[in-house]
């Protein structure tokens, strides 16, 4: 699986999961050149989120990635695990 956003690969894993219709990707699959992480947080049955900035050349989509240092419940396996939004698309 690949999260592209502006023709360019952000994140790319065989070991996505699945939590309520999302991928979540392993840290280490994440291009983090591309990242900057935010101060921004908010909270979800999953627990509090944090969030990523993704700069691509001078294009920025701001807190368009986000991860949850410390899940709770269905979230347990996803711990530091990324996913995306905001225009970030999903292709195998």
């Amino acid at each position: 699986m690949k999260a592209i956003w502006h023709d360019t690969i952000l994140a790319e894993s065989t070991n996505t999961k699945m939590v309520e219709d999302k991928h979540y990707f392993p840290p280490d699959s994440i291009n983090s050149e591309f990242f900057q992480l935010s101060d921004t947080h908010s909270t979800s049955n999953l627990g509090r989120a944090s969030y990523f900035h993704i700069q691509v050349g001078e294009d920025n989509n701001p807190d368009a990635a986000w991860f949850y240092p410390y899940p709770q419940g269905e979230g347990g396996q996803i711990r530091n695990y990324v996913t995306f939004g905001k225009g970030v698309e999903f292709k195998e």
